[in-house]
């Protein structure tokens, strides 16, 4: 089971890159769903609301199952695909990279712009911060609250990160952890008399 994946850390913009007269500028955005993925798209066209083409690509899910490349009126697999190639050859997903194009005069022809996006891109992604994250679970335990001391160096000894804690005589909290240590925190637990728990992801 694979529990963490590559992105980015942080947006990367206006990363520019001319080939005869035409400027290609490049955007790299962290995005985990559909709507982050609109919003960044909107924006640039937006900023740039004269540019020829907002050529792009991304990948959202753990093994980028969710996935797209757009030419935006450049030759077919011009544009789009060379951007999605530069993803899966530096094993990104939860990405979006946008190469905005401002024609100068000059037509590339098909293989000039396959090359020139591919280039653009890899610039671009050599300006970006790439990480790796983990997958994340949530949990939630059940216990009494003369419990709550084992419970809490429990998580502690996990690096659970707790979201919430209702402090009653049954206490119950919720809590985030690494998804590779499920297996070992749920076998603990199991083991904790009068302690209820479930995983909400």
């Amino acid at each position: 089971m694979q529990y963490n994946y590559t992105t980015i850390k942080s947006e990367v913009r206006d990363i520019l890159l001319k080939e005869k007269g035409s400027k290609f500028i490049g955007f790299a955005f962290p995005v985990n769903n559909e709507k982050e993925l609109k919003t960044a798209l909107d924006n640039l066209k937006e900023e740039h609301p004269k540019a020829t083409h907002h050529c792009y690509a991304f990948r959202i899910g753990i093994n980028g199952e969710n996935y797209r490349a757009n030419d935006d009126g450049e030759p077919s697999g011009s544009a789009g695909l060379p951007i999605y190639n530069q993803l899966l050859a530096h094993n990104l997903t939860n990405i979006l990279v946008v190469i905005i194009r401002y024609y100068g005069g000059t037509k590339l022809g098909v293989s000039g712009l396959v090359k020139t996006y591919k280039e653009s891109t890899k610039y671009t992604l050599e300006h970006a911060e790439i990480i790796t994250k983990e997958l994340e679970t949530e949990l939630e335990i059940q216990f009494k609250f003369s419990q709550q001391n084992i419970i809490f160096s429990l998580l502690n000894k996990f690096d659970a990160k707790v979201l919430n804690f209702d402090a009653q005589e049954d206490c119950m909290i919720t809590a985030r952890l690494n998804l590779s240590e499920k297996e070992k925190i749920s076998e603990l637990l199991s083991e904790i008399q009068y302690v209820n728990f479930k995983f909400l992801e």
